[in-house]
């Protein structure tokens, strides 16, 4: 189950030397939002730099430790590279007062994983995939016994967050593992308070928009232009999941483009080779991070001599292929399920260590309308609003066809005599209605302020023909694998 390649720990799961700390007995609760920019950061900010051997002991014997991989059987092949999970922990306790209000972090927490994603690196270490995996993906655990309440259980489905609730980190990489049949080989978790510090000792990251991003949920208030984010601002923008209707996929987007911003920062700006900056960084990523004990000083020295030049082009970022939103689960609620072709074929690319991105599809682009809102990013009920039989379940399947996210349950309306089709919208989605607008042609938008993030199509007798639509933006495109100079700013 070796590992090939220059790492030299990937895959080992048993105890480190006796050199090593032990397993500290009683793990914290770790801060709410464990920032995928900072659990990446924690990898690219060391193995950037190529530092000592001194220095990075030092720094590993101040990380906590953690056994994601105990007893664990019946495991994914190996296969080339290294495979990072990396997640982050519902919990407020290290937050202050003043952060709390400032940055809206107020809420009870929830005893599970905010965000998780799985973190390539290919074995000749020239790239690094990134693979975002939502939070409220519909999933199935294997057998295991829930920490709190000592009880065995079968199998069962769950939201994916909520592995780490019953079962803790190695619930959390055994479902990840029985979900993607990819072999994690290290485990990492982390705070927002870190992310906040490494983000100020960088001394800021550059983020663009090209139009105003605004969420009351978190504070975010950015308007056009470029932007040199602060810890707290950071924060609120890799944080929102209001500013359009994308919703949690949106937010994980913009994490892509903060990450894409923050290993420009962290590799072209000089400060890691400033040992007192690269001393400062270190320890404001790692003071609260928990990695399993075979993470330790030989692999991150393995790791900075292998990605000296690692660079936002190095990377690439993509979420799990979505089949269906709003998938319902009796006693769950609301998922997210995963489309099994394309997602297969992600997971695939990862176990044999093989880029995600692939050429640009323009032959099958035709006639397709432009609009700035991929249709991937937006979702839709759809009703009749006709008397005629099944005009809803049409319509419904042409946007589905087209990349429009349609609950796939049409319904019919309460007035059954509409004659031009309407897109009902909530204001805040507006430009989402524009590009579903300009996928039914002759269509009405009528703004329904509270409808929320799912707009509602009543087809009518004159105009319910659909025509393709794309968004030329690479952070919307078709095939939703962007490299990091893509999705960073000029």
């Amino acid at each position: 189950m070796a590992q090939r390649g220059r790492f030299l720990g990937a895959g080992r799961t048993g105890p480190r030397p006796a050199r090593r700390r032990p397993v500290r007995p009683a793990p914290r609760k770790r801060p709410r939002w464990a920032m995928r920019v900072t659990m990446t950061l924690s990898v690219v900010v060391l193995a950037s730099a190529g530092i000592g051997h001194t220095l990075i002991s030092s720094l590993d014997s101040g990380i906590a430790r953690v056994d994601p991989f105990k007893d664990m059987k019946n495991r994914p092949r190996a296969g080339h590279g290294m495979n990072v999970l990396m997640v982050g922990t519902d919990g407020r306790d290290r937050i202050t007062e003043a952060e709390r209000q400032r940055y809206r972090l107020g809420g009870a927490p929830c005893h599970c994983t905010d965000t998780l994603m799985i973190v390539h690196i290919s074995e000749d270490r020239d790239r690094a995939s990134v693979v975002s995996l939502p939070r409220d993906s519909y999933a199935e655990t294997p057998p295991h016994t829930d920490r709190t309440t000592g009880e065995r259980h079968h199998g069962h489905p769950l939201k994916i967050n909520a592995a780490y609730a019953e079962g803790g980190p190695q619930l959390t990489v055994r479902t990840v593992e029985h979900m993607t049949h990819v072999k994690i080989d290290h485990y990492l978790e982390v705070d927002f308070t870190s992310f906040m510090k490494t983000v100020d000792v960088l001394g800021g990251v550059k983020i663009c928009t090209d139009r105003r991003l605004k969420d009351s949920y978190t504070g975010l208030d950015l308007a056009p232009g470029n932007h040199t984010l602060r810890g707290g601002e950071a924060l609120q923008y890799v944080r929102s999941r209001h500013a359009d209707a994308s919703s949690d996929l949106g937010r994980m987007k913009r994490q892509q483009r903060f990450l894409a911003g923050l290993v420009d920062r962290a590799t072209s700006s000089g400060i890691l080779l400033n040992p007192l900056k690269f001393r400062d960084v270190t320890r404001a990523v790692l003071g609260s991070v928990r990695a399993d004990r075979g993470f330790g000083t030989d692999e991150l020295l393995d790791l900075g001599r292998a990605m000296r030049t690692f660079s936002p082009s190095s990377s690439e970022f993509t979420t799990v292929p979505i089949g269906r939103m709003g998938y319902a689960v009796k006693g769950i609620g609301s998922t997210v399920k995963w489309d099994p072709v394309r997602s297969e074929r992600l997971f695939e690319a990862l176990r044999d260590d093989k880029p995600l991105a692939t050429a640009p599809r323009t032959a099958r682009r035709g006639t397709a309308v432009r609009v700035e809102v991929a249709p991937q990013q937006i979702h839709v009920q759809v009703e009749n609003g006709t008397g005629t039989p099944g005009l809803a379940k049409r319509v419904d399947a042409a946007l589905r066809a087209t990349g429009f996210r349609t609950t796939g349950r049409p319904a019919t309306g309460r007035d059954t005599s509409v004659r031009r089709t309407v897109i009902s919208h909530d204001p805040r989605w507006d430009r989402s209605a524009k590009s579903l607008a300009a996928a039914l042609p002759g269509s009405e938008l009528r703004a329904v302020p509270g409808l929320g993030p799912t707009l509602k199509v009543t087809a009518g007798t004159e105009s319910h023909q659909v025509r393709k639509v794309r968004a030329d933006d690479p952070e919307r495109g078709e095939s939703g694998v962007v490299r990091g100079d893509e999705v960073g700013c000029a």
